[in-house]
C-alpha cells in the first residue's frame, strides 16, 4: 500500500493519496483545485486515479474533484446523501472499494453535514484492524467538526448536532484503538473551534484527550460541541453549494495576467476591487484608495473570502514572486475573477501616485495616550469571542472579522475609530475594510492585544 498525506498550511487542509502498489490503482480523498502535484507524485508512481472521493461537501475551499475526474477520467464519490449536477458514484455505509489487496470502507458519519462520510483504510481486505480512517470534518485531532455552519439547506444544527454525537461517540469511538486517524483540517481552521497542530492520531489516543470523545450523553455533547465556535467566515456557504455545482474547471494553462499602471487604472475604474497583498506596513505607505489589505503571509485565503463578496472583479498588487501564488490562493476558495495583477508594483505604484493615499497605524503607547484624551476614538475588537477570554481593552466595541462586513453600520463616522486583533494582521484587513467603507478615520493597533497586554503586564526579569 502507498499512502501519501498532502498538508496546506495556509488553509489547514489535508488530502490524501491511497494505491495499491501491485496494481497501482489509486484513489484520492478530499484533493483541492491545483492538482499538479496529485498528478506528478502518481506519475512517478507509475498510478492510475481510478476514483476520487469527497468526504461532503467543503466549506472552506473548492475541492478539485472536477479537475481530478477531466484530467484522469476518475469515478467521483460522495456519501449516498449527496445531490450534485455532475454524475457521482454513490457511496453507502459498509461499501468497499478495491484496489487490489488496498481496500476502503465507507463509514456513514454524518453531522458536520448529512452526507459526511469517513474512509476506512485496510491494507489487506482480510486485515480485522484498519491501518486507519480518513475522517473528513467529522473528527479532528484535538476536537470534532462543527455541526453549526448551516451549509446544507433544511438541516438544523440541533439535527446535525445529533447525527454527529452517533457518528462520533458510537461509530468512529467503535473502531480499535490502534487505528490511525487522518482529519481533512488541522489547527487555524474554523470548521472547528480546538483543532490540533499534529497531522495524525489514533483512536486510542483520540478517546483518551479528545474532549468531545470522552463518555457523555448527546446533551452534554450539544453544549460542548457548539459553544464558543468562531464565527464562520461568509463565504463558506458559497463554496458549500459550489462544491455541488457543475461549476468551471480551474486553468492550469496560463498563469495570471500581468498589467501596467494604465490597464490596473482602467479596470479600477471599470469597478475591479484592489486586493493589496503586501505586508501591512508596507501597504499603509502607499496604497491606492479603496483597496483592501489582505497580506499574503498569513491565512490569506480564508481572510479573502471573509472580507470580499464573491462575484467582484478583483486587482491583486503583490510582491512579483507572489502574484501568481496570491492568485491561485484565490481561486483556492472559488474566487477565479481575478483580472490580473499590478506588474512590479514599486514602479508602478509610483506611476498612480495620484490614487494612492497612506493608512495611519498606532503603537500602543499612542493608543495609550489617545484613550486619555477628552474625546476618546473608539476601539474596535475584531479578535473571536474565545479570544477575548484571556482579556480585552475597556469599552472596546467587539466585532469579529468575520461579521464585521455585515454589520459596518455599528461603527460610527464621527469618531476616530482603532482596530485591533492579536497580533496585527486582522485588524490591518478590518481597517482597511473600514476605509473602503469611507470611515475617515481609521487606525490599526501594531502588535494587536498581545502587545497592549504586554505593555500593562510586562515581563519580570
Amino acid at each position: 500500500m502507498l499512502f501519501m498525506q498532502y498538508y496546506l498550511d495556509c488553509m489547514s487542509q489535508a488530502s490524501y493519496l491511497i494505491a495499491d502498489e501491485s496494481t497501482c490503482q489509486a484513489v484520492l480523498v478530499d484533493p483541492r483545485r491545483d492538482i499538479a502535484e496529485y498528478l506528478a507524485d502518481a506519475d512517478a508512481h507509475g498510478l492510475s486515479i481510478e476514483g476520487v472521493i469527497n468526504t461532503h461537501f467543503h466549506a472552506d475551499f473548492v475541492a478539485g474533484h472536477l479537475e481530478v475526474a477531466a484530467a484522469t477520467g476518475a469515478w467521483i464519490g460522495y456519501g449516498q446523501r449527496a445531490e450534485t449536477e455532475y454524475p457521482i458514484r454513490k457511496l453507502a455505509h459498509g461499501d468497499r472499494i478495491s484496489l487490489g489487496e488496498t481496500t476502503l470502507e465507507i463509514m456513514e458519519t454524518p453531522g458536520h453535514t448529512p452526507e459526511s462520510i469517513s474512509v476506512l483504510v485496510y491494507e489487506h481486505p482480510g486485515d480485522t484492524v484498519p491501518y486507519g480512517v480518513l475522517t473528513g470534518d467529522a473528527l479532528f485531532i484535538g476536537d470534532v467538526g462543527r455541526p453549526d455552519l448551516l451549509a446544507s439547506a433544511g438541516v438544523t444544527a440541533d439535527e446535525l448536532g445529533r447525527m454527529l454525537y452517533d457518528s462520533v461517540q458510537h461509530k468512529l469511538m467503535g473502531l480499535p484503538d490502534a487505528v490511525r486517524v487522518f482529519p481533512a483540517h488541522g489547527a487555524g481552521s474554523a470548521c472547528g473551534k480546538s483543532l490540533s497542530t499534529e497531522r495524525q492520531s489514533t483512536v486510542g489516543e483520540q478517546r483518551r484527550t479528545n474532549y468531545a470523545c470522552a463518555p457523555m450523553d448527546v446533551e452534554q455533547f450539544l453544549t460542548l460541541v457548539t459553544g464558543g465556535q468562531p464565527a464562520a467566515p461568509s463565504y463558506f456557504a458559497y463554496d458549500a453549494a459550489l462544491n455541488r455545482q457543475a461549476r468551471a474547471l480551474l486553468d492550469h494553462s496560463s498563469g495570471p495576467r500581468a498589467l501596467s499602471a494604465a490597464e490596473f487604472t482602467a479596470a479600477r475604474t471599470s469597478g475591479a476591487l484592489v486586493v493589496d497583498a503586501r505586508d501591512p506596513q508596507e501597504y499603509a505607505a502607499g496604497y491606492v484608495r479603496g483597496s483592501l489589505n489582505i497580506p499574503a503571509d498569513g491565512r490569506f485565503a480564508e481572510t479573502a473570502g471573509t472580507v470580499i463578496a464573491p462575484g467582484r472583479q478583483l486587482l491583486v498588487v503583490a510582491a512579483p514572486d507572489r502574484a501568481a501564488d496570491t492568485v491561485l490562493r484565490l481561486a483556492r476558495v472559488g474566487f477565479d475573477t481575478v483580472a490580473g495583477y499590478l506588474a512590479d508594483p514599486e514602479a508602478s505604484l509610483a506611476d498612480v501616485a495620484d490614487q494612492l493615499t497612506q493608512a495611519s497605524r498606532l503603537t500602543v503607547p499612542d493608543l495609550h495616550t489617545a484613550l486619555q484624551q477628552p474625546v476618546p476614538p473608539l476601539v474596535l475588537d475584531v479578535r473571536n469571542a474565545s479570544e477575548r477570554d484571556t482579556g480585552a481593552i475597556a469599552d472596546a466595541l467587539h466585532i469579529p472579522l468575520a461579521e464585521l462586513p455585515h454589520r459596518l453600520d455599528e461603527i460610527p463616522t464621527y469618531r476616530p475609530v482603532v482596530v485591533h486583533c492579536a497580533g496585527g494582521y486582522r485588524s490591518s484587513v478590518a481597517a482597511s475594510l473600514l476605509r473602503a467603507h469611507g470611515h475617515p478615520d481609521v487606525s490599526d493597533l501594531i502588535g494587536g492585544y498581545n502587545a497592549w497586554h504586554t505593555m500593562l503586564h510586562p515581563t519580570k526579569a
